[in-house]
């Protein structure tokens, strides 16, 4: 059998429709099938490939570490190096007190963890989402998701869950003092690219402060340099209590991570002892890629290209058929009239040699989240041949 054939036959399906595009090779902004076909990622691996695929910082770091050692022990027993590395380097991105970094394998291993935290740490049990939000799979961050179609099959869930809208300053009032924690994305993604004030975000931080309970913010597709800062939050003046980050922290390699203070951190060390536990997590050749992620954001200055990058997006991107764009930095959605509308465009630009797709909660915007290494001259080819997929 063909490799599309073993894909078939072998591997667990997600849908009745994959997409079945074989990629032999990928590099910079470009993906390559077997038979030479050339594809723009417009996507980024879904906000993974933020310096782009296969950037050789990142592949000589790997390559280094992969000369040293794999795998060891379970996480936070030895002292590995490129954890430090990495951790001193996350930590050094952020105010104090964020400190302290747990490393994990995922978003939705982030999210647990930072639900964990937050409900030990406070000693409440409920937890304040919002409509729409997504933060994962696992049966966690299943549960604090703002979308019913997707948690009804799997339902008894997590208890105390309650959910308030994105942005709605009358909702804050919800947060009480029974509140162990308030989880939200800064920049909601797959609810179509949706963007607080920083009004609502001051107001959120205040409320939060006021009534005890920790703020945990999801940047597992907002950070890492995508809006045009290293970390959303800082657009709004604010910062978390606990911070998850995952996707463009690996530059290609799996990895996550919780982020708080020592202070709030340090309760999972006793009570019970080993108050999360993962085996692979800040796996050392994934840390390294992630510490190189970091070096190259900082050296290449690409958070500084975001904002002029997105704004020749939005200038090239116009047709009559596009009825808005949102977007913060290079986290981007285009609005068509409805899915019917849209998912024959976006069939239409993979044929034409450009990837993108529409979001899980607002399935008539199609996502743009290019590496942050675009080049003007890729966007301009990527726009064109978008426009010309719009019939």
């Amino acid at each position: 059998m063909n490799n599309r054939q073993l894909f078939l036959s072998h591997l667990a399906q997600t849908t009745d429709f994959p997409l079945m595009i074989e990629i032999e090779k990928a590099e910079g902004v470009f993906l390559y099938g077997p038979d030479g076909k050339s594809y723009l990622d417009l996507i980024s691996g879904i906000g993974v490939s933020n310096v782009g695929h296969r950037h050789p910082h990142i592949l000589a770091a790997i390559q280094e570490q992969l000369d040293k050692y794999l795998h060891l022990m379970v996480y936070g027993e030895y002292v590995q190096q490129p954890q430090a590395l990495l951790a001193e380097a996350l930590v050094k991105t952020l105010p104090q007190p964020l400190d302290n970094v747990y490393l994990v394998n995922s978003g939705s291993e982030a999210v647990e963890g930072a639900l964990k935290l937050a409900k030990r740490y406070t000693n409440r049990r409920e937890i304040i989402s919002c409509v729409n939000a997504y933060h994962g799979s696992s049966h966690g961050a299943l549960s604090v998701g703002g979308n019913e179609i997707f948690k009804r099959a799997y339902r008894p869930l997590l208890p105390g869950i309650s959910h308030i809208e994105y942005g709605e300053l009358e909702h804050l009032e919800k947060i009480t003092a029974e509140t162990a924690a308030v989880i939200i994305e800064t920049i909601q993604g797959e609810a179509g690219i949706r963007v607080g004030s920083k009004t609502y975000f001051k107001a959120l931080r205040q409320r939060c402060t006021e009534t005890g309970a920790l703020l945990i913010l999801d940047e597992i597709q907002a950070g890492f340099g995508r809006t045009g800062k290293f970390w959303a939050f800082e657009h709004f003046d604010i910062q978390p209590d606990i911070l998850v980050c995952a996707k463009g922290m690996g530059g290609g390699m799996p990895i996550g991570a919780f982020i708080s203070s020592r202070e709030i951190m340090s309760v999972l060390k006793n009570n019970p002892l080993l108050g999360h536990i993962t085996t692979f997590g800040g796996h050392p050749v994934s840390a390294a890629a992630s510490l190189a992620t970091i070096q190259v954001i900082h050296e290449e200055k690409l958070t500084a290209q975001v904002a002029q990058k997105a704004l020749l997006f939005r200038e090239l991107l116009d047709h009559p058929k596009i009825t808005g764009i949102r977007n913060k930095g290079l986290m981007m959605a285009l609005s068509f009239d409805s899915f019917e509308v849209l998912k024959p465009i976006i069939d239409r630009c993979i044929a034409n040699g450009v990837i993108t797709d529409w979001f899980l909660f607002c399935d008539n915007a199609m996502r743009i989240a290019p590496p942050l290494t675009i080049s003007e001259e890729e966007i301009r080819l990527a726009c064109s041949r978008i426009i010309a997929s719009i019939h």
